[in-house]
């Protein structure tokens, strides 16, 4: 086909009108745009039929970080972000493992100093004095050098999980309060009872008990046999402290009164042996006094920062950490003092909760993990801390496999850590990277599924799931594998939640619809009574649980490509799922979201041939989504169940049939035609299919459908976008009904007059030269529009009038321009995502060559749809 140069085709002629072609582009040139906003731009703000994508439009698939909130990863300005508090903890655990390595340090000098030196060279020199305070020094400070760090305080507090204030105040307590009471007189007073502690000793006897099931309690250990709770750890512990802060103060007192008096040697006979002895002893009395100075003020910098200061509360307030907040950031920062003294003072400084709370997890002890997961849960719901928490667990792949290993412990006593991991695993399901990760660990999903469990064992599948988890006794006892008690309520909407995240991903999708049994518990949670739909003092939780089923089905019918189709076909397969719609759209008047949610899924059913099968067979789902799309006050919910219904129609004579068994039904249509109608998008959809799709049986009926005809005309005249393009779709169905003749005479009708209508349709394919995703049939509609103009009779001088009309407002140019753009996106009525679904009967392509035949005077013939 040669390319003619010509005027632009946006060039006026000066009257108005504009001709030619313009310049046919070389090469072909496919402008997809793509329409990011709700509503229609020339559609008088109207959407596609409620607001969100539609189906008879194609969507890109997002990739992660595009923007949206699923797949952002959310990267805020760092210079706004906050300091994690567990930073004071690890700062102050470094601080006081100086203090402590530098007196232990010094102590094992002193030691050693007294010992080879004074001991060995000048034990017979030293008079009585010196010799008892060294005695009583080195005793004192080799017991306290050796004692720390070891066995039976650091397995009390590093290793075993203590209460939020007795794990401090088991060391020096009575010390701390008199520091604490000299501060602030009115605080030692009071000092007890408050509710945080209460409320943390609670947690503690919880933690406790969950030790002793299977293990000792290490604080509760008797070390000696037969001493009963003399020898108990925890008391042996606090005596050992006890004696340390006492050997220290007698360190400090012998000391200065030695280097106070400063007559060392004295009463000692041979000077000339002794000449040294007088240093050696300044030495060591200096050493011992240093070291034992430094203990005490590690003691008393740990009783300010901890009891005065409140360090570990303030930080508990910070992280809202709760009640527990004491409990696990004691266990952190004795774990983090640990690191420092028993490695690099550094390596306390390297710990974070988080990391921190992944390593309790792993633990094999119940408490431990509970305190990890609690921390885990707090921070990945934490405004403020979410972000760099999901970011650091969905990199860990044994963090997440943990986790997800939770979601099947059903004891009584792991109900609250199942409960917490399953909270995690949601907030890290919504993210797509780490929603990727999370389906990626093998049995994710039969975990996720576990959740899902409502504690009773229905025989018929399909039976509502009792929201609130209760059954008849018998039934509980029977069929739960923990026993009565149990609450399945708030894990079964955990469970949803965490489909529905991992839902928005397509390969997650393809692996929900291939879990066994999966797609069938979900569709049985959508199920509700009558009794609950109609109650209004039902509980929010027994209608989230059906919302989150909906969303869950939803995301899945929604689904792109072969793996939609399938999802769809199981769907529709399951012999409950339309029958559980249906009630809700019938009983569900006070819970307009839900019925939202149930057309959606409808809408999504009727794209495959078995969904519309399933639709039809159901009693009453059409007449309802009839009364819906006549009579909802809602103008979202009317355009919802609009778009179900041309859905329904496209493409099926038992949808058509189904729709037309409503006598006023084509009446209704043609009243919400009117152009301040919120409905009249979807009723020209539904019109328009039913003209094209329905049998002969139905054509005489379908004749009413010329009425429509005016308003068709002027929405072409007055409007763009959507409206337009599904307006122009109409009017050339309606004509299949009509001869020239009569359309001739509407369009005088509707004042438009024949060539400035052939200008208009001109006008349309000028301004979409290229295919555009938000009206994908806007060109064939209109070529189809123009073959038709050729081939019919009367009207303009006779078919040959149009023809004439047609080239002189260019058409020829445009439809040459039209064949080298031409898309596979123009072949489609409807699309899942990116993938055209219910192809056109006859390619574009072909339109457009018949059109041009046609123009250059060759044969009459018809395009299908």
């Amino acid at each position: 086909m040669k390319y003619r140069k010509g005027r632009d085709a946006g060039e006026s002629n000066g009257d108005g009108s504009k001709k030619g072609g313009g310049d046919v582009p070389p090469s072909v040139q496919l402008d997809i745009v793509e329409y990011g906003g709700r509503g229609g731009g020339g559609g008088g703000g109207l959407g596609s039929g409620g607001g969100s994508t539609s189906f008879f439009e194609p969507t890109r698939e997002q990739t992660p970080g595009s923007g949206s909130g699923h797949g952002s990863s959310g990267l805020s300005d760092p210079s706004g972000r906050r300091e994690p508090p567990e930073k004071r903890i690890t700062l102050f655990a470094l601080r006081l493992a100086v203090l402590e390595k530098a007196a232990t340090g010094i102590g094992k000098l002193d030691f050693v100093w007294a010992t080879v030196v004074l001991l060995g060279g000048f034990a017979s020199s030293l008079n009585i004095t010196d010799f008892w305070c060294v005695t009583v020094i080195l005793v004192g400070e080799g017991a306290r050098v050796f004692s720390r760090s070891h066995e039976l305080e650091w397995q009390h507090h590093a290793t075993q999980t203590s209460t939020g204030g007795g794990a401090l105040r088991s060391s020096s307590r009575f010390f701390r309060r008199i520091v604490h009471a000299m501060v602030d007189p009115t605080a030692a007073v009071v000092d007890g009872g408050s509710d945080p502690r209460a409320t943390a000793a609670q947690f503690q006897r919880q933690v406790v008990a969950f030790m002793k099931q299977r293990t000792w309690h290490a604080p509760e250990v008797s070390l000696l046999p037969y001493t009963g709770w003399v020898f108990v750890s925890r008391k042996i512990g606090r005596l050992l402290n006890w004696l340390q802060v006492l050997s220290a103060f007698a360190c400090v007192a012998l000391s200065l009164m030695r280097l106070w008096v400063h007559n060392f040697g004295a009463g000692a006979g041979d000077d000339s042996a002794t000449q040294n002895m007088r240093p050696a002893l300044l030495l060591f009395y200096t050493l011992a006094l240093v070291e034992a100075s430094l203990f005490l003020l590690e003691k008393a910098y740990w009783a300010w920062k901890v009891s005065v200061c409140k360090l570990l509360h303030q930080v508990s307030a910070e992280c809202e950490l709760g009640p527990y907040g004491l409990i696990s950031l004691t266990r952190f920062f004795y774990d983090a003092y640990s690191r420092c003294i028993a490695g690099s003072i550094f390596d306390g400084v390297k710990m974070d909760l988080v990391t921190f709370a992944e390593e309790l997890i792993m633990s094999d002890f119940l408490d431990e993990q509970l305190i990890g997961v609690r921390i885990l849960q707090q921070f990945a719901t934490s405004a403020g801390w979410s972000r760099d928490t999901l970011r650091k667990v969905g990199t860990s792949a044994r963090s997440i496999e943990r986790l997800l290993e939770m979601l099947n412990w059903k004891r009584p006593d792991e109900e609250e850590l199942r409960r917490s991991a399953a909270e995690v695993v949601a907030k890290l399901a919504g993210k797509r990277q780490n929603a990727l990760r999370v389906s990626g660990i093998p049995g994710s999903i039969e975990s996720v599924k576990s959740l899902l469990y409502t504690g009773r064992s229905a025989l018929v599948s399909g039976t509502h799931p009792q929201p609130h988890g209760a059954a008849a006794a018998d039934q509980n006892t029977a069929a739960s594998p923990t026993g009565r008690g149990y609450d399945y309520l708030p894990f079964n909407l955990l469970g949803l939640r965490i489909l529905k995240n991992l839902a928005r991903d397509h390969d997650n999708s393809g692996k929900i619809g291939n879990s066994r049994g999966l797609l069938a518990k979900v569709v049985d949670f959508t199920q509700a009574s009558p009794a609950l739909l109609r109650n209004q003092h039902v509980t929010e939780s027994q209608v989230k649980v059906v919302k989150r089923a909906l969303k869950v089905v939803k995301l899945l019918v929604s689904t792109t490509g072969n793996t939609g189709k399938a999802l769809r076909q199981g769907v529709a397969e399951n012999v409950f799922a339309v029958s559980n719609l249906r009630d809700i759209l019938r009983y569900g008047q006070m819970h307009r979201e839900l019925q939202k949610l149930a057309i959606d899924v409808l809408q999504g059913l009727a794209m495959e041939d078995n969904g519309k099968d399933a639709i039809v067979r159901t009693g009453g789902v059409v007449k309802l989504l009839l009364s819906t799309f006549v009579n909802a006050e809602e103008r979202e919910l009317a355009c919802e169940a609009g778009e179900a219904l041309a859905m329904l129609a496209l493409e099926s004579e038992r949808g058509c049939e189904a729709i037309l068994k409503r006598a006023d039904v084509i009446d209704r249509l043609v009243a919400a035609l009117d152009g301040g109608d919120a409905r009249r998008l979807n009723a020209a959809r539904v019109l328009r299919n039913l003209c094209a799709y329905s049998g002969e049986e139905h054509r005489e009926r379908l004749r009413a459908a010329t009425r429509a005809l005016p308003a068709a005309l002027n929405a072409t005249m007055a409007e763009g976008d959507k409206i337009l393009e599904v307006s122009v779709g109409l009017t050339t169905q309606i004509c299949r009904f009509i001869d020239g003749e009569r359309f001739g005479a509407e369009l005088r009708g509707a004042e438009v007059e024949e060539r400035e209508y052939v200008e208009r349709l001109a006008s349309v394919l000028r301004q979409y030269r290229y295919p555009q995703i938000r009206v994908p049939r806007m060109r064939r509609f209109v070529v189809q529009q123009a073959i038709w103009l050729m081939t019919s009779s009367g009207g303009g001088g006779g078919a040959g009038g149009y023809v004439q009309l047609l080239r002189e407002v260019g058409m020829g140019r445009l439809l040459e321009s039209i064949a080298d753009t031409t898309s596979e996106l123009e072949c489609y009525h409807v699309f899942s995502g990116s993938v055209g679904i219910s192809k056109h009967r006859e390619n574009f392509s072909d339109i457009v060559e018949h059109a041009l035949q046609l123009l250059a005077g060759g044969g009459e013939a018809g395009a299908e749809d």
